[in-house]
C-alpha cells in the first residue's frame, strides 16, 4: 500500500474517525509534525501492538503523508483515504527538508505557465422579439468580444423625469431613484427642488447573482429629517426584459407612469427608463454602477471602474549652453568664475565651471531633459558665479517656456539665439535696475525639442513602444494585439490581516494603458474584458500586473494608501505565432522579504494578428530604436537618468486621471527600481553568461575528445572529413551552412509551444538567502543598522574582488596580444617578428591545402605522440608582459 496524502484541513477529519486519538505538535527545523497517539481506554484490545500514527506536514503546511503501515494498522484510516477526494492526492512527497526561501517540490509545477481551455468566442445571444423572450440566444457571434467568456447583465437606464409631484408639506421636491433587484440596490444622486430632474445613470446587476423575478424602480422624495417619501414606482417582470448585442443601436428609452405602493393606480409623474440585458461588451458596461461594487461609496467608486489611459506624449529638451557675454558680479574688483544652473520641473542640471575667470564665459556644454506635452513646465536659466568653494553668487536669470523652442525632426543642427538675463544681487536700493535696457548679461543657446528620438520610460529589455516622439515619422502599423483578461485564481492577500482581495489588471503596451474594473471581496476575480494594441513592432514586450485595491475606504486601506502588486507577467510578441489564439494560466510569483511566492494565477487569452508580412520582414533588418539614437546618442549615464525622469513624468501625470494609476502602480509596470544593486540578480546574469560559453565549451571537450582519440572510430571520421574538405576545400562553406540549416530543422522538432514566462531558476529566485533578500528590498540609502551595512558592505567587496580579479586576467590576455608586436619585451618581439617572415615564406611555397592538412593532422595526433607539459606556443604566450606590473 502506497503511502497517502491528505490536505493538512483534513487532519481534524482524520481525527475523528480514529476516536481517543491525541494530536501533538513537533516542530524541528522547517517540517512539523502530527503525532496521533493511541488511547489505551478508547480501544482497549488494541493494547500497546498499535504504532502511533505519524503525519508529517511540510513547511508549505499544504499536505499531510500517511504512512502504509499505518494505513494497515488502522482500518479506519485506510477507509478515510479511500473516501477522501482524488483532488487532494499529492504526487510529490511534500516532506523534503528545504530552507524556508525555497519552494517546496510540489511547488515546481505551480511556477510554471499551464494550458486553459475557457470556453472563447461562444455564441453571443441576439435582440430577438422586443418585449418578449427573456433569456433567449441565437445563432449570431461576435468578432469583437471573441477572447473572453460571456458575462451576462441587467441594465438599468435611469434618464430623466418630469411632472414629478411636490411634498404638500415642504412645496417642493428633492427626488432620486433607488433600483432595486432582490437584496441589491442602487441610488442615483438627488438634485434639490427639481421636477424634471435627469439623472443620466446606468446600473448593472449580474446575471450569476439575480435572486429576483421582479425589477423595482422607485422614485424618492429625499428628506433631511426622518425618512425619504415614496413618490412612487414602476416595476418590471424579468421574463419580459430584451436582450441587446451590440453593435444593435442602444435601446430607446421609454417614458414610464409611477405606480402606487400596490401598484393598482398610476400616480402624477413620469420617469423615462431602458432595461435590457447585455454583455460586458455593451457600450454602457464601463460607466455603470455595478451591483458587484455596491458596497463602495463616495469617490472610492471611480476606482472600481475600467479605464484606458493614455501615457503623455514626451520629448526630450536639447539645451546646448553655448556661453554668455557682459558678466558682472557684485564684486567690481574680481573678474568672475560662472556655472549656468538649467531647471525645467523637478529636473535640475548644471554645466561645468568655466575654467578661466573672465566676463565672456564659454562652456558649449549639452544639457538633456525630458518634457512632457502640454508644457506645463518652463526652462529656468541661471548664472551663478562662485564666489567661494562653498558659496555661489547668483549673477542672472532667464525664464524660457518651452513653446519658443523649434522641435527638431532629424539631426540638421539648430539657429542659435541670444537670450538677456534679468540681473541679480546689486542690493535693495538699486532693485529697479534689473530690468534696465543699456546694459544686461546676455547667454547663447542652442535649444531644440528633440522629435526624432523615443523617450524612453521603460526599460529597453522589456520595451513596448520604439516610435519615435514626432507623430510625422510613425510608420505604418503591422499586426494587432488582442488580450483577453479573464480572471485570477487564488490569490493572497498582501497582509496578513486582511480577509478580503479587492483585485484589478493593468496592462501596458506602447502609449496604451488599461485597467480592469475591481472585483470586490474575491479571491477569484473574473474581469472577462478585453482590449486591443496596434502593432509597430513585433520585438516588444506587453506587460500585465494585478494589484489589490487599497483606496476603497476604510481605516486600516486608508492608512496604507498605496496598491499592493499581486504579480506581475511579460508576454514577448515576437515569440507567438500569428493568428493563434493562446490561453494560458500564467503564475504571479513576488519575490519578497521572506522568499519566492506564488500569490494566485492569472488567467489570458491573446492573440496576435498580421497585417503585414513583408513590413514584418522588412523590419528585423532595421534598428530596434530610431536612427537619431545611434547618429546621436546618450550615454548611458544620461539614458539612466532621462528614463527616471521619464518614468517620474508619466507617473505623476496618469496619477491626475480619475481613477488615477498610483505612484506605485506605474513604477512597477514600468521596473524602475530594475538598476538597482542586487545580488540575486548578479548571480543570475553571472550564470547567464557562464550559460551562453556551454555551447563552446562542449564543443571544445568533444574536440578534445576527438583529437586524443577518446571515440577512435569518431577521430577516423573526422580525418575522413578532412581530407575530403581539403581536396574540395569549395565545399567548406556549403557543409558548415548545410549544417545550421539540418540543425535548425532537427530544433523545430523542440521549438517552444507557449509564450516564456518568469523562470524561477534562471532568476535564482528559488535559493536566494534571506539576508540577500533583505538587502534587495532595502531603501536607497540604507536604513539598515551600522554592523549590518559593514557586512553586506565586506560581502560586496568580496564579490567585487572576484569581479576585478576576472576583469584583469581578461584585460591581461589582451594586453600580451598587444605586447606581440609593441616591442615591451624586445627578445619577445624580435622572435616573434622573425617566426612571421618564416611562416610568411613558408606559406608563399607551400599550398595552402598541405598547411591546412599539416595542421589538422597535427591537431588530431594520438596521444602517444603528445607531451603533457604545456606547447611552445602556450609557453611564450604566457610569458609576454602586460601592462599589470605598472599598476600601483
Amino acid at each position: 500500500m502506497d503511502d497517502g496524502y491528505i490536505p493538512k484541513h483534513s487532519v481534524l477529519e482524520l481525527q475523528r474517525a480514529w476516536p481517543g486519538s491525541e494530536v501533538r505538535w513537533v516542530t524541528g527545523g522547517h517540517v512539523s509534525s502530527f503525532l496521533l497517539h493511541n488511547d489505551k481506554e478508547a480501544d482497549p484490545g488494541a493494547g500497546d501492538n498499535r504504532p502511533p500514527l505519524s503525519l508529517v506536514v511540510g513547511a508549505d503546511n499544504l499536505a499531510s503523508r500517511v504512512p502504509a503501515v499505518a494505513q494497515t494498522a488502522f482500518p479506519q484510516i485506510a477507509e478515510f483515504l479511500e473516501r477522501r477526494p482524488k483532488t487532494s492526492a499529492y504526487t510529490t512527497h511534500p516532506t523534503m527538508h528545504m530552507p524556508p526561501t525555497q519552494a517546496t517540490p510540489n511547488h515546481q509545477d505551480d511556477f510554471k505557465l499551464k494550458d486553459t481551455h475557457p470556453k472563447l468566442g461562444e455564441r453571443w445571444p441576439h435582440g430577438g422579439i422586443r418585449g418578449g423572450g427573456g433569456w433567449i440566444s441565437s445563432d449570431r457571434a461576435t468578432s469583437t468580444y471573441d477572447l473572453v467568456e460571456q458575462m451576462y447583465y441587467l441594465y438599468v437606464s435611469v434618464v430623466k423625469g418630469k411632472d414629478l409631484p411636490v411634498n404638500p408639506v415642504t412645496g417642493s421636491c428633492d427626488p432620486y431613484v433607488e433600483v432595486k433587484l432582490g437584496n441589491y440596490r442602487g441610488k442615483t444622486q438627488h438634485f434639490e427642488k427639481r421636477t424634471n430632474p435627469e439623472w443620466k445613470q446606468v446600473f448593472a446587476f449580474s446575471k450569476d447573482k439575480i435572486q429576483s423575478s421582479v425589477l423595482e424602480v422607485f422614485l424618492r422624495d429625499r428628506e433631511l429629517v426622518g425618512r425619504d417619501d415614496y413618490v412612487g414606482k414602476v416595476v418590471f417582470d424579468m421574463h419580459e426584459v430584451p436582450t441587446r448585442v451590440p453593435p444593435d443601436s442602444p435601446l430607446a428609452p421609454q417614458w414610464y407612469r409611477l405606480e402606487d405602493r400596490h401598484g393598482q393606480s398610476k400616480l402624477r409623474g413620469d420617469i423615462m427608463l431602458a432595461v435590457w440585458m447585455g454583455t460586458q461588451a455593451d457600450e454602457a458596461f464601463p460607466e455603470a454602477w455595478h451591483s458587484d461594487a455596491a458596497s463602495v461609496k463616495g469617490e472610492a467608486v471611480f476606482s472600481v471602474r475600467s479605464k484606458v489611459y493614455v501615457s503623455p506624449k514626451l520629448w526630450y529638451l536639447r539645451v546646448n549652453v553655448i556661453e554668455a557675454q557682459d558678466v558682472e558680479t557684485p564684486d567690481k574688483t574680481q573678474l568672475p568664475q560662472v556655472f549656468v544652473k538649467a531647471q525645467v520641473g523637478n529636473q535640475i542640471l548644471k554645466t561645468k565651471l568655466c575654467p578661466t575667470r573672465t566676463t565672456s564665459p564659454f562652456w558649449n556644454e549639452d544639457l538633456i531633459f525630458v518634457a512632457a506635452e502640454p508644457f506645463e513646465e518652463q526652462l529656468v536659466l541661471t548664472v551663478e558665479n562662485q564666489a567661494s568653494p562653498s558659496k555661489d553668487e547668483l549673477v542672472g536669470r532667464v525664464t524660457l517656456p518651452l513653446t519658443t523652442f523649434e522641435k527638431r525632426l532629424d539631426h540638421r543642427p539648430v539657429h542659435s539665439r541670444w537670450f538677456n538675463l534679468e540681473r541679480f544681487g546689486f542690493g535693495a536700493l538699486e532693485g529697479d535696475r534689473r530690468h534696465e535696457l543699456k546694459f544686461a548679461t546676455r547667454i547663447h543657446l542652442r535649444a531644440c525639442l528633440e522629435g526624432a528620438y523615443h523617450v524612453l520610460d521603460e526599460s529597453t529589455m522589456y520595451v513596448s513602444d520604439t516610435r519615435p516622439t514626432a507623430r510625422q515619422l510613425w510608420k505604418q502599423p503591422i499586426g494587432i494585439l488582442e488580450v483577453g483578461i479573464l480572471s485570477a485564481k487564488g490569490l493572497l492577500p498582501s497582509k496578513t490581516k486582511d480577509r478580503t482581495m479587492d483585485a484589478y489588471c493593468v496592462a501596458k503596451y506602447g502609449l496604451k494603458w488599461v485597467r480592469t474594473r475591481t472585483i470586490l471581496d474575491s479571491f477569484n476575480p473574473k474581469w472577462n474584458e478585453q482590449y486591443t494594441w496596434e502593432v509597430y513592432d513585433p520585438c516588444t514586450v506587453i506587460t500585465l500586473g494585478v494589484f489589490e485595491n487599497c483606496h476603497l475606504g476604510g481605516a486600516e486601506r486608508s492608512a496604507a494608501a498605496k496598491d499592493s502588486r499581486i504579480g506581475k507577467v511579460r508576454i514577448r510578441l515576437s515569440t507567438l505565432e500569428t493568428d493563434r489564439i493562446y490561453t494560458h494560466s500564467y503564475p504571479l510569483l513576488v519575490l519578497q522579504t521572506s522568499g519566492l511566492k506564488k500569490m494566485g494565477e492569472l488567467h489570458l487569452a491573446f492573440r496576435f494578428t498580421c497585417l503585414s508580412l513583408a513590413n514584418i520582414i522588412y523590419l528585423y533588418g532595421h534598428p530596434l530604436l530610431p536612427k537619431m539614437h545611434y547618429i546621436h546618442p546618450f550615454t548611458v549615464s544620461q539614458l539612466d537618468t532621462l528614463r527616471h525622469q521619464a518614468t517620474n513624468i508619466v507617473a505623476a501625470r496618469l496619477g491626475r486621471a480619475e481613477p488615477p494609476l498610483t505612484q506605485e502602480v506605474v513604477a512597477y509596470m514600468l521596473d524602475a527600481d530594475s538598476h538597482m544593486w542586487s545580488m540575486r540578480r548578479s548571480k543570475a546574469n553571472f550564470f547567464r553568461i557562464v550559460s551562453l560559453f556551454s555551447g563552446i565549451m562542449s564543443m571544445s571537450r568533444w574536440l578534445g575528445e576527438v583529437s586524443h582519440w577518446k571515440n577512435p572510430v569518431t577521430s577516423v571520421l573526422v580525418h575522413v572529413l578532412l581530407f575530403i574538405l581539403i581536396c574540395y576545400p569549395e565545399l567548406i562553406l556549403p557543409t558548415v551552412f548545410l549544417y545550421m540549416f539540418i540543425i535548425g530543422l532537427w530544433n523545430f522538432r523542440f521549438r517552444p509551444r507557449h509564450p516564456p514566462h518568469m523562470d524561477t531558476k534562471l532568476s535564482w529566485a528559488e535559493a536566494v538567502h534571506p539576508d540577500e533578500l533583505d538587502e534587495e528590498f532595502d531603501t536607497f540609502p540604507t536604513s539598515k543598522q551600522q554592523d549590518i551595512v559593514r557586512m553586506r558592505y565586506d560581502r560586496i567587496r568580496s564579490v567585487a574582488g572576484r569581479i576585478q580579479t576576472v576583469v584583469g586576467d581578461m584585460a591581461t590576455q589582451g594586453e600580451r596580444f598587444q605586447s606581440l608586436l609593441s616591442w615591451r619585451d624586445p627578445r619577445a618581439t624580435s622572435l616573434f617578428v622573425i617566426l612571421c617572415l618564416i611562416v610568411a615564406v613558408v606559406l608563399y611555397v607551400t599550398p595552402f591545402k598541405i598547411v591546412v592538412l599539416v595542421t589538422g593532422l597535427f591537431f588530431l595526433r594520438h596521444p602517444r605522440f603528445r607531451s603533457k607539459l604545456p606547447s611552445v606556443p602556450s609557453n611564450f604566450f604566457r610569458r609576454l608582459p602586460a601592462r599589470a606590473d605598472s599598476m600601483l
